[in-house]
């Protein structure tokens, strides 16, 4: 569970999720759980209760790439689009922690944007920040060096998990960053030499926080 309280943005999303409880199926997963495969149908839209969802696009290589994460309140925006045009998942989701999810039909969804547009509107802001995200995973890639992505990914991790220590090792941050262990080990160790970080076994704590 997410013992921290949602931020006032996020208010508004977990007002209408309590809507939705006697409408869904509530289910609970661990860390590192998939909670939606890529490829498979989509029947239900996932609504994110409690904990954070990390989203994330792999190559027939296996080679793994973070997208976005979803936090209390949200859901993803790929997995409706999906289910409303009958298609199948082109993400995949996974628990980033003890998380608890609300699936809602497609059906369910549809009756309650007729009834209530307010639905609208929380699916175009969710759908705009899914898109200003990424939008930066397109700029980081193409234009910025490994070494500061990397600390783009630290600090966003940190504020995610609001602490400034995080049990993740070297190999992880090489999936989400779509690149070898060795360039994330070489980078860290650079980084820990300029006092941007302290590491020791399954743990980076970040020094200075932006």
């Amino acid at each position: 569970m997410n013992i921290f309280p949602p931020n006032d943005s996020q208010k508004p999303y977990l007002d209408l999720l309590d809507t939705l409880s006697d409408l869904g199926i509530s289910k609970k997963y661990e860390a590192g759980e998939t909670i939606v495969m890529e490829l498979s149908k989509v029947h239900s839209i996932p609504f994110i209760k409690n904990g954070s969802v990390k989203v994330i696009k792999s190559d027939d290589e296996y080679k793994e790439i973070t997208l976005y994460y979803l936090s209390a309140g949200e859901t993803c925006v790929m997995s409706f689009l999906a289910g409303l045009n009958n298609d199948t998942s082109k993400v995949k989701a996974i628990a980033e922690e003890s998380c608890e999810i609300v699936f809602v039909s497609i059906q369910a969804i549809s009756n309650q944007i007729k009834e209530h547009p307010e639905w609208l509107t929380y699916f175009f802001q969710i759908y705009h920040k899914r898109f200003e995200e990424l939008l930066n995973v397109v700029n980081d890639i193409a234009f910025k060096k490994m070494d500061e992505r990397l600390l783009n990914l630290l600090q966003h991790r940190v504020k995610l998990a609001k602490t400034n220590t995080l049990s993740i090792t070297h190999e992880q941050l090489a999936q989400e960053l779509g690149t070898a262990r060795e360039v994330v080990s070489r980078l860290l160790k650079q980084m820990e030499r300029n006092q941007l970080v302290k590491l020791a076994r399954n743990q980076i704590t970040l020094l200075s926080i932006s």
